[in-house]
Formats: C-alpha cells, structure tokens, sequence
C-alpha cells in the first residue's frame, strides 16, 4: 500500500483508535519520515499501570481479572474482553472494568470511567433575530441530528430574568412565536437574595410539565450569572442531565458565569446565615450564546459589576489585558463594552478596545477552565479575588442598600490581596498602583469597611477547611500572579493598616 493511502485509512479510523490500540497495533504507524511511514509489529503489551501504594499492591496480589469492555457485532451487551479474543470487530470503550480480591473471598470491582464533555462558547450578534435559528439549534454539530430535531415539533422551556423580560420580553415572545415553538415561559427575580432551592425546583417543575426530549430540546437561560447559575442547577439535577442553553445579558454573565461548567444555589447553613454556591453541580451548557448588545442596557455599577472578573483574569495571568483595562477603563464603562463610533484609531487601536477586551477575557478565563472543567485541582489562579470576598458578600446579601454585588466584593478581595502580595514582597508598589487605578478606573470598590481582621481569619479557616489547604492566589508580577500557603494573620492585619491608608 502506498503511503498516502494508507496515512488516508488511518485518518478514515481515527474514530476507532481505542479499537486499534487494542485489537491491532500494528496497523499503528511507529514512526514516520517526510514521505515514508513505516510499521513495524511489536509485541503487544498491557498498558504500564500507574505505581500503586502498598494497601493497592496488597489488595491486587491475589486476584485480578482482565479490565477491558467490548461490545461485538452480534451481540448489544457489552462485557469483560475474554483474553486473546478477536476484538478487530468489537466496539472497545473508553471505560475499564476490573476485579480484585482484596481479601480472600470477598470481591472488589474497580471501574474507570473517562467523562467528556463538549460545550460551545459562541459570540452571536442579534441572537433574539428571527433570522438566527442559533437559539434553537446551535448546540447541535452534526447534520443528521439536526434533520431529527428540525422535523419534529419544537418545545423549549426558557428562564428569563424578570429585569431583562422588562426589557426584551416582546422580542423573546416574538422570536420564539416565529419558529413555532412551545414554550414554557418562567420570569423570575434571579437575584442573589433569592439564590435558592425554590427557583430551582420551580424549574425542574416546568420541565416536567412541558415533557421536554431530554436530549433535542435544552432549557434556555436568559439572564446574568445567578440566572444561569439556576437554570444549570436546574437542568443537572432533573433526570440527572437535561441540557441547557445560556444567554448571558450582562456583563458578569458574558465573560464569567456563562463560560464555565459550575452550576450552583445559596446554602443557609443555619438560620440567617448564608454560604455562597454551596449547593451545585458541574454541568457545562451545550452552548452560551454571547451577544454584546445586551450589555447596551446595563447601568454603570452593573457594567463595573462584570469588569472585576475581567480585571481579574488580567492581574494573574495576562499583561496587554492589564493594559487595555489601564488606558481604557472609564471609556469601556461610559460606552458600555459597544464599539465606540467617535473614538479615534489611536483611542481604541486598530479594532477598538471593547472587542479586545471581552475577546481576552473569554479566552484567558476558558484556558484556566478547561483543563480543570471539574475542579479535580484546587489550585486555581482564577480563585484570586473569591477567598475573602464570599464572607463579605454573604454577610451583606439580605441587607438592603448595604448589599454588594459579587464583583464589587471580588473588586474588595483583589484590591486586599494586591496590597498582601505588596507586604509580603511579592509585588512592586509600581504594579499595586497600578491595579488600584484600573480598578478605580472601572468604577470598582476597592475598600470596605465590613473587611477586617475577623473576617480576614474567617474566610481562611473556610479555605483551609474545603480547600485542602490555603492556595491563595496573589499578584507577583505585572499580569501574573502565583499560589502561596504561608500566608500568616500577621501579615493580613499589616496588609490591612496599609490597605485601608491607601483606600478607605
């Protein structure tokens, strides 16, 4: 066979390459050379386990039976591989089923399972326009699944905050009475006060009832983050994984909660005392819809609201977005994250400013989620600025004026945590300025005082207590940032005197 024949056929089976691996290595190219592929036929070999502490090596001594899980062409069952069998034709899974007698008659069954999932984050401009069907069927990749949902009659249960109902709810209406679909309208207060089990079990209620494909017709979110953040809850826990749509409306929405795969509600742990997100689940929308002229009709705190999660990710991890944010802050808020028609090319670059912004925000925040899409790792740098801040914004959540949104309290956490990282000499005074201003800039907080020494001692009990540890994320540098564990309450209460001379 020639070789680019053959390098055709093994692009054609890369859809089988667990069948390959398995049941024929040898068609598996060893090396390759500019034109030439060359195949050798080694022996095949089980795969090196990983080095097993000695409770596992005691436990796998006496018994062990082989973990692979096939499925043949004459047979729906899937079942242990036997060994030596033919497996060219079986279907192999990605999951591994093995058996072990720890103690001599007894059994144990160990199974891997690989879970992956595949979610879109899309910018579409004019999502609510008739024209676009992307609402409706963008979370769909492939034609012959869309030829099925296409044909059959349209339901969709969709959540919309009652705030931006008050806004788009005609054009909500008329989009969805457009294509014909059923709808199962919900328009509810998704605030952080109401952050709870009863909107939850509200939706789940209104996906029972409108009897929704469990697969075809996802559960649309139209909203902020806490909206989102419902809806996802909603959906993970009905039938354990109904899919759902978000549609982001502001600006935390648009480059935070609508991007990663936690889902969650507020927890009163005891009467009046409320922990943020403690109850959630880990379910990724099939996609968010992102359209930028919804944040037209957002008001200056709301749009500063969104902009500390793009500051943040610009302090741990990215130097030109740290810098856009700097010259250009109080203009991104003045015009609302639109591009600006009167700016000049030297005010807002080659493209403007607004778009770079977002587009870096997007980017930076996803490649720090998508390694870690289930927190397996709590060291996190996207935790910078929601280590104090949780303890300030749930002390104040149900007390009225006084209230802070999430991102002013991440605005107070980043702007303490900047000035810890300074005395613990991590961090120029050159760079703190710097941070300070660009939030200042934006229209953030960066001082409360609520923010003292009880809190500071709280908030790391709780981290140390379900994070296994400190892993406090802080500025070290001009848009990077690294995790530390030694952080002492001595030098919280210094960073605190100083934090409130530079701030208060």
């Amino acid at each position: 066979m020639r070789a680019s024949a053959l390098l055709s056929l093994v692009l054609a089976l890369v859809p089988r390459l667990a069948t390959l691996t398995y049941a024929a290595p040898h068609l598996i190219a060893s090396q390759s050379v500019a034109g030439v592929i060359s195949v050798r036929r080694p022996a095949v070999r089980p795969p090196k386990p990983a080095p097993a502490t000695i409770d596992e090596k005691k436990a796998r001594t006496l018994f062990e039976r082989p973990s692979l899980l096939v499925k043949t062409a004459d047979d729906d069952a899937w079942r242990v591989a036997p060994p030596n069998g033919n497996l060219f034709d079986a279907e192999i899974s990605d999951a591994r089923l093995s058996q072990q007698q720890p103690v001599a008659g007894t059994n144990q069954w160990t199974v891997e399972a690989p879970i992956t999932f595949e979610y879109k984050v899309r910018e579409v401009p004019g999502v609510l326009d008739p024209a676009s069907d992307a609402l409706l069927f963008g979370f769909i990749d492939d034609a012959a699944t869309l030829e099925i949902a296409k044909a059959r009659p349209l339901k969709r249960v969709v959540v919309v905050d009652e705030t931006v109902f008050s806004l788009y709810g005609d054009a909500i209406e008329a989009y969805f009475e457009h294509h014909g679909v059923t709808t199962k309208l919900l328009v509810l207060p998704t605030t952080e006060e109401n952050k709870n089990m009863e909107l939850v079990l509200k939706i789940a209620e209104a996906i029972h009832d409108l009897g929704i494909d469990r697969r075809l017709d996802p559960v649309i979110a139209i909203g902020g983050g806490v909206c989102m953040d419902i809806v996802g809850f909603a959906a993970s826990i009905y039938r354990r994984r109904t899919p759902y749509v978000r549609v982001p409306t502001t600006l935390m929405g648009y480059v935070d909660a609508s991007v990663g795969a936690k889902t969650g509600v507020n927890f009163e742990a005891e009467p009046g005392v409320w922990k943020k997100n403690k109850l959630g689940a880990y379910l990724p929308p099939a996609i968010t819809l992102l359209d930028r002229s919804f944040l037209a009709t957002l008001d200056e705190r709301q749009l500063a609201n969104g902009a500390a999660e793009i500051v943040k990710m610009a302090i741990v991890k990215d130097p030109e977005l740290l810098d856009l944010l700097a010259a250009h802050g109080p203009e991104l808020i003045e015009h609302k994250f639109q591009k600006n028609p009167y700016a000049s090319a030297d005010a807002w670059e080659a493209d403007d400013a607004a778009s770079r912004v977002l587009y870096l925000a997007i980017e930076t925040m996803l490649e720090e989620l998508a390694p870690n899409l289930w927190e397996d790792s709590l060291e996190r740098l996207v935790d910078f600025g929601h280590v104090f801040s949780m303890e300030l914004e749930m002390a104040l959540v149900h007390q009225g004026d006084e209230k802070l949104f999430h991102g002013e309290a991440v605005a107070i956490d980043m702007a303490f945590s900047s000035v810890l990282a300074h005395v613990r000499g991590h961090l120029e005074a050159e760079t703190l300025d710097l941070i300070l201003q660009t939030m200042r800039g934006l229209s953030l907080p960066v001082y409360h005082e609520r923010f003292d020494s009880p809190l500071t001692a709280e908030a790391i009990y709780e981290r140390v207590k379900f994070s296994q540890g400190q892993k406090i994320p802080l500025p070290a540098a001009h848009g990077a940032a690294r995790l530390y564990n030694d952080v002492t309450q001595e030098e919280m209460d210094a960073a605190l005197a100083l934090w409130k001379e530079m701030c208060a």
